[in-house]
C-alpha cells in the first residue's frame, strides 16, 4: 500500500519560514519524481516544485528564489523549504509521486495546511 505522509504546515507570520516533509512508503521511492502542489480555497491545484529522480528541480515562478526541494533516497522524504512567505502561498499542500513506464504511477499525499498571517 503506498502513503505519502506530510507533515510539517502550520501557521506562520509573513516573511517568516516553514520546511514540509513527505514521507514515502509502499514505493521504490528513488525511481519516483517527486513534486509538491498547492491548493488555495477557490482555487485549483497548481504545481510549486518538483524534483526528478537524478535530482534536476523546477519551480513555479512565484515560488523561484524563495521555496527550495530536495529529496533524501536513503530516508525516503522529499522536503520543501519554504522562504520570506507570503500570505499568497497559504494554501493546503500537497506531495506527489510520480513514475512513468508504459503505465503512469501517480500518488498524492493527504496535504498539510500553510497559513500565512499576521
Amino acid at each position: 500500500q503506498v502513503q505519502l505522509v506530510e507533515s510539517g504546515g502550520g501557521l506562520v507570520q509573513p516573511g517568516g519560514s516553514l520546511r514540509l516533509s513527505c514521507s514515502a512508503s509502499g514505493i521504490t521511492f528513488s525511481n519516483y519524481g517527486m513534486g509538491w502542489y498547492r491548493q488555495a480555497p477557490g482555487k485549483q491545484r497548481e504545481l510549486v516544485a518538483t524534483i526528478s529522480t537524478g535530482g534536476r528541480t523546477n519551480y513555479a515562478d512565484s515560488v523561484k528564489g524563495r521555496f527550495t526541494i530536495s529529496r533524501d533516497n536513503a530516508k525516503n522524504t522529499v522536503y520543501l523549504q519554504m522562504n520570506s512567505l507570503k500570505p499568497e502561498d497559504t494554501a493546503v499542500y500537497y506531495c506527489n509521486a510520480v513514475l512513468r513506464l508504459l503505465e503512469i504511477y501517480n500518488y498524492w499525499g493527504q496535504g498539510t495546511q500553510v497559513t500565512v498571517s499576521s
